[in-house]
């Protein structure tokens, strides 16, 4: 590092500003009392209950944590499950005509889902899965891009008991044959395309090299995205996805009894620094934590319409774009394409259109919106806003500013927060 960059960072370092939340927002907040901090210093790890209590259990935990053989730690040990029930189930009494996800496309199309549609639709799929041959514990493999389909799909094998490993759809074929060799995944949920900047793009080619090296037998379920835009032929073991679910409609099936510590989902590392590690996430403790930092840390409440900016192939996408807001019975926005298309403003106007109250998003998002200029968000109404966060990486502290200028009209409190692909959820933040 040279002088000048030193120097650099030792006036970021050295840079303080107090940005208090305004005391409307602490009121109302579900976290406002400092006496949060000495209370899970003091009660630790039993504090964690009070993230287990936002969830249903089939069956008590004996004990919140096992430690006794570092580092494989045991969470809500004891306790039985299900994720699909927790994130769809349970609220069809009270929130059953609500919306779950609201999805755009990058074309403009919409598509709502309802609670009660979702929990339609996940049955019809979870009753197709086990059709072709998935049981309990059986690998399913998901390479797709943010479309609807993708969290009815992981939902769907949650309420089977079989854990899903997403791809992101911008992964090479290579390295969803080396994910699925990895993971022995037999099964596939993929697309035939989708857009960017207007133009539809072949993404079952892709997924068909990626199986041809594959080393066992597959069957692979397609997803029609683009319709008339793409004509393909499905191959032997290639099944359509709405003809699945149509030959199952109204199918009910009872999401399958989970053991806490039984495996929710395989995510692998992106392998930047060596070969992709697949890391397990358990049922009871990720849904129990994801739920929880949703709660706390991002302040979603049933009402609220929240969106996630980024891909469910990453894990920020698992965890608080399906499984945190879901299981608060919350509605979850789902954006398909770029922020800048078809123009730079896309993200402001999506947030006016639905009411967005909680935008979470990269710094490196925040820094491109500054360099197309404040007059994008300036001509949106974001008034609905009310809690930004980051995530990703470091924000410095000229893109937190305009962040909380432009987009939180300095009303708005931010949370930076800091985890990775292993933690599954927040590890260091502000509440």
């Amino acid at each position: 590092m040279s002088d000048s960059e030193d120097t650099q960072l030792e006036a970021r370092l050295a840079e303080q500003e107090a940005f208090e939340p305004p005391a409307e927002f602490v009121e109302q907040a579900n976290v406002s009392d400092d006496s949060i901090y000495e209370e899970f210093e003091a009660n630790w790890p039993d504090c964690w209950e009070r993230a287990a209590d936002l969830l249903e259990w089939e069956t008590d935990y004996d004990e919140v944590l096992v430690d006794d053989d570092e580092p494989f730690y045991e969470w809500f040990v004891g306790g039985e499950l299900n994720a699909s029930y927790n994130c769809l189930d349970r609220h069809l009494d009270e929130r059953g005509d609500e919306l779950a996800i609201q999805w755009e496309g990058e074309l403009g199309e919409t598509r709502e889902f309802t609670y009660e549609g979702l929990h339609r639709e996940v049955n019809e799929f979870a009753a197709a899965l086990r059709e072709l041959g998935v049981e309990e514990d059986d690998v399913v493999t998901m390479y797709m891009p943010m479309i609807p389909e993708l969290p009815v799909a992981m939902l769907a094998c949650a309420r089977i008991g079989a854990p899903h490993s997403v791809v992101f759809g911008g992964f090479s074929a290579d390295a969803l044959a080396t994910r699925m060799n990895s993971a022995d995944s037999e099964y596939l949920v993929t697309c035939d395309g989708y857009y960017r900047r207007g133009d539809p793009l072949d993404h079952l080619s892709k997924a068909d090299e990626g199986l041809s090296g594959v080393d066992h037998g597959t069957t692979a379920v397609v997803v029609d995205r683009l319709g008339d835009e793409h004509d393909h032929d499905l191959g032997e073991d290639q099944l359509d996805y709405n003809e699945l679910v149509a030959d199952h409609a109204g199918a009910e099936v009872d999401p399958v009894t989970r053991d806490a510590e039984d495996m929710l989902f395989l995510m692998y590392t992106s392998g930047t620094t060596g070969e992709p590690k697949g890391v397990k996430h358990t049922t009871g403790g990720y849904l129990s934590y994801v739920s929880w930092t949703s709660h706390a840390v991002l302040d979603v409440e049933p009402e609220d319409t929240y969106w996630c900016s980024a891909d469910i192939g990453w894990i920020t996408g698992h965890s608080y774009i399906v499984y945190g807001p879901l299981a608060l019975g919350t509605t979850s926005v789902m954006y398909e394409g770029t922020p800048d298309y078809p123009d730079k403003d896309r993200m402001w106007e999506i947030i006016e259109r639905y009411g967005v109250n909680q935008l979470y998003t990269a710094p490196t998002a925040i820094r491109a919106f500054m360099k197309w200029g404040s007059q994008y968000p300036d001509g949106h109404d974001l008034s609905s806003l009310r809690l930004l966060g980051t995530v990703g990486e470091p924000i410095n502290p000229k893109a937190w500013k305009w962040y909380y200028k432009h987009i939180g009209d300095e009303s708005c409190p931010i949370v930076d927060t800091w985890w990775q692909t292993e933690t599954g959820g927040m590890m260091i933040t502000t509440l």
